[in-house]
């Protein structure tokens, strides 16, 4: 048996079992030592035994046995110095020889001394090579081959003693040295097999625990993925059976990074294990529940028949997140949203179930978050139109397929135009246009966003530079930032390289960003718009009343405008309900030394009034749609003929 051979190495070295003597031992100096001792203990039995037999024998009997004593010192000397080959090969090659000596002098192949060659060969197979054993295996043979064809043949006239005492000593000798001999080595293999079978034990014992730890989640204990995959044929198997339905249950924490950021990994690991054990709880014998990864779990059960079941479970599973988590002395609050998905009805592989339920997850939280959603295939086809259009969009960009338009900002108090800004529009074949609100977020969760922020970028800043050459010298461009462009450290370095190559004064830059970016904004992203601002470029604060609304951030970030979005400007000309609001705004930004802007203005009341509010500029259809820049050109003419042109210096 293998193993056997492993732990026979390991006490014994090479020489057991291999062909080349001088082979390193497994365990080196350890098996070295221990067959060192070994030899040495059998030969100095032997050596005992031998001068018991040499003192009672006599004429070249002795003198064949205290031959063979002094061979067998010199075995002995080789096997103190723990070198055990040289030491087996002197003993067993010694014994042999003795042996076939006394034979030959007296009973031939029915001489006593043939006793000893079984013992010798033991000793050989065991703490021997190969080598050793075969050698010795063939002399014997062919010996007692050789002996025994001369007496047939009459060549060779053995000579067979009457028996006497000495014989008697001389048989218990051989037996004595083989029988001990072979004891202490039959004691040692016990023991190999003793610890063959600990160590046996001990694989086993390994393997089951590797066994349970690839199947376990060493965080919460739970089952893992792998664990999840590997039962969900069985569950299935056993659901079609008794003609049940299996639920695959997705849940996803709501707002769980925070978590982590502020209190640290070691709280948000915390706040697993505290939720596992809610799940574990809420879940039957016969469920499987794992910890799909992350802040992701799953849960598969299988359905009674009772209707209200699956959503008692669904509610169960988005309760046992909602529910506060006490944390380091700290409240912890947050929500999780479900996904279901039902073999066989969605579909009957894991993967595709997993899919369909991690898809009406996302469904739950687009919808409000906290909530569960069931898929269905409206959310596969909406998920196959998200690809397609994604593939649509990154072709477009190479393609060139963009174009943009520009939307001028008036200075409510003189009418002339201050500004303008760019408003990518994707127009296509068919005249049609696939709006920014159903591409723009697409391309932000791919990352595309951050080259088409880019290109933006770069006509936007091309096409000011132009206009400014044509006469318009007071007309800056204004681009809106995607927080995507933050994230690889180099939106400085790119924003002053278009600067370089489109010629544009820096002062005639203004980027736009939203609240939403800036409330959470990192140091990054604090320095990225310091040095941008350093530059000369400013800022101005898009849909602003639409988020958090903090004037902390205003100040930090050296903004120049706020821009008022237009959900609070298109009412104020029919209803007062926003007026106060609008109001404030414009105030907070005038105390702050911003200038306020007045986005969707479409009726000259709404100027009126904003004009009685004190706001700066505004923006909308009441002067211009956005337009294409040869359109713009034309407008600008038309708007700014009465205008005086400043000097060429100022450009």
């Amino acid at each position: 048996m293998p193993a056997a051979k492993v732990i026979d190495r390991q006490h014994y070295g090479d020489a057991a079992i291999s062909p080349d003597q001088n082979k390193v031992p497994l365990l080196g100096h350890d098996a070295s030592v221990l067959r060192s001792k070994r030899l040495l203990q059998i030969t100095s039995l032997t050596l005992m035994g031998l001068l018991l037999a040499a003192f009672v024998a006599t004429g070249h009997t002795q003198l064949t046995v205290l031959a063979g004593c002094a061979v067998l010192v010199l075995a002995g000397w080789f096997a103190h110095q723990q070198q055990p080959g040289i030491a087996a090969n002197i003993l067993l090659w010694a014994l042999t020889a003795m042996l076939s000596v006394l034979a030959w002098h007296s009973g031939g192949v029915r001489d006593m001394a043939v006793l000893g060659y079984p013992g010798v060969l033991i000793f050989a197979a065991i703490l021997g090579n190969v080598r050793l054993f075969s050698g010795l295996l063939f002399f014997i043979v062919s010996y007692c081959s050789l002996m025994a064809g001369l007496t047939i043949t009459g060549y060779f006239h053995p000579f067979l003693p009457e028996v006497e005492f000495k014989h008697l000593i001389f048989t218990d000798v051989i037996l004595l040295i083989t029988g001990f001999s072979a004891y202490l080595l039959l004691r040692d293999q016990r023991r190999l097999m003793d610890g063959l079978r600990e160590e046996n034990q001990r694989v086993r014992n390994s393997q089951k625990t590797i066994a349970r730890l690839a199947s376990q989640d060493q965080l919460t204990g739970l089952s893992n993925r792998r664990f999840a995959e590997e039962s969900y044929t069985r569950l299935y198997q056993q659901c079609l059976r008794d003609e049940h339905p299996l639920a695959v249950l997705f849940l996803d924490l709501d707002s769980f990074k925070p978590v982590n950021d502020s209190l640290g990994h070691a709280a948000g690991d915390l706040l697993l294990q505290q939720l596992a054990g809610r799940l574990q709880a809420l879940s039957r014998p016969d469920d499987v529940l794992c910890r799909f990864g992350g802040d992701e779990f799953l849960l598969m059960a299988a359905l009674d028949g009772d209707e209200d079941q699956l959503t008692r479970l669904a509610q169960s599973m988005t309760a046992a997140a909602t529910t506060p988590f006490f944390i380091m002395q700290t409240q912890i609050e947050i929500s999780g949203s479900v996904g279901v998905a039902l073999a066989p009805e969605h579909g009957t592989e894991f993967n595709t179930l997993c899919k369909y339920a991690d898809l009406a997850m996302y469904q739950a939280k687009h919808e409000g978050r906290n909530v569960f959603r069931i898929y269905n295939d409206d959310m596969g086809r909406a998920n196959i139109d998200k690809f397609n259009l994604m593939t649509q969009i990154r072709q477009a960009l190479k393609d060139k397929q963009f174009r943009l338009f520009y939307q001028p900002k008036i200075d409510i108090s003189n009418g002339r135009v201050c500004g303008v800004e760019a408003l990518i529009r994707w127009p296509q074949a068919d005249g049609s246009y696939i709006t920014p609100d159903e591409f723009i977020p697409l391309a932000e969760s791919s990352g595309v966003i951050a080259d088409i922020g880019h290109w933006v970028l770069q006509e936007a800043c091309a096409a000011c530079t132009r206009w400014r050459r044509e006469g318009h010298y007071g007309v800056g461009v204004a681009v809106n930032l995607s927080y995507v462009q933050f994230r690889d450290g180099s939106l400085e370095r790119n924003v002053q390289q278009v600067l370089q190559q489109s010629g544009l004064p820096s002062s005639a830059l203004e980027l736009e960003l939203t609240e939403s970016m800036l409330i959470g904004e990192g140091d990054d992203i604090s320095r990225q718009l310091s040095t941008i601002h350093s530059m000369g470029v400013s800022f101005a604060i898009d849909d602003f009343g639409t988020g958090y609304s903090n004037l902390g951030y205003l100040r930090r970030f050296n903004a120049s405008r706020l821009k008022i979005d237009k959900s609070f400007i298109t009412a104020l000309s029919v209803s007062q309900r926003d007026e106060p609001l609008v109001r404030a705004i414009i105030q907070m930004a005038a105390s702050l030394g911003l200038q306020s802007v007045a986005e969707g203005v479409e009726d000259e009341a709404t100027l009126n009034l904003l004009k009685q509010l004190g706001c700066d500029e505004a923006q909308g259809y009441f002067w211009s749609q956005a337009l294409p820049e040869h359109e713009l050109i034309e407008w600008l003419n038309a708007h700014n003929s009465h205008q005086e042109l400043p000097h060429s210096s100022e450009l």
